[in-house]
């Protein structure tokens, strides 16, 4: 369920004062006919707004006990990023939402001409900043034009020999033969396998699963 899907033109601004969104917020929480739902997940934007507020109040009047599994937050290496992140790691313990854990997002860029990975943003401030508030560090996500170019064009990721991302190696089968905007056969979610997104975020997702679930080993980040 989106704001957007609402709009009458895909480019429509949303001009609302505070009290107007707060008010769709609540709104999509309780009057959506959800149906049987396995997970609901609620991406919402950077800070600590007047919809998160909302968010948060709706959530725990509503939701039955144990139901709202928590937040994972996301910040970006940089040191001027964690410290706006840090005040959202306080907003989940102000208003009793439990921190599932933290990605570190655009954590490095993978080249895709060379094997090189370079950390463009700097790296570790996410997995410091969870050692710091006692989270889960869930993982670096790094940004990968494979990946932009498998969603935009469809073609299947192909990584120079010697690629690593986060300590595992991606070689791809070569693209000789093949022009740059030709569209490779197949489904894209069968094409994405062979991204370094697909690993990192099976992780990731199986972590936040197991948390929800209440099956998890507490794994508290290390130095």
């Amino acid at each position: 369920m989106s704001l957007g899907f609402l709009l009458r033109e895909r480019g429509d601004a949303v001009v609302w004062r505070g009290p107007k969104k707060t008010a769709m917020v609540r709104q999509f929480l309780t009057d959506v006919l959800w149906g049987e739902l396995d997970y609901l997940l609620i991406d919402t934007p950077p800070g600590t707004s007047d919809e998160h507020i909302s968010l948060a109040e709706t959530l725990m009047k509503n939701a039955f006990p144990g139901q709202v599994a928590g937040a994972v937050v996301v910040t970006t290496p940089q040191a001027v990023a964690t410290a706006d992140v840090k005040k959202e790691l306080n907003f989940c313990v102000k208003t009793g939402i439990k921190v599932i854990g933290v990605v570190e997002n655009m954590s490095g860029f993978v080249c895709p001409n060379c094997s090189e990975c370079t950390d463009v943003f700097s790296r570790g401030g996410g997995e410091v900043m969870a050692l710091e508030f006692g989270v889960r560090f869930l993982d670096r996500v790094p940004i990968d034009p494979q990946f932009v170019m498998l969603v935009e064009t469809g073609r299947k990721p192909v990584y120079p020999v010697g690629t690593q991302v986060n300590g595992l190696e991606f070689s791809g089968a070569t693209a000789e033969g093949r022009e740059k905007d030709e569209k490779d056969p197949g489904l894209l979610v069968e094409k994405y396998l062979d991204c370094s997104l697909a690993g990192i975020f099976k992780g990731i997702t199986a972590t936040v699963m197991a948390v929800a679930e209440g099956t998890d080993v507490v794994a508290m980040p290390t130095a």
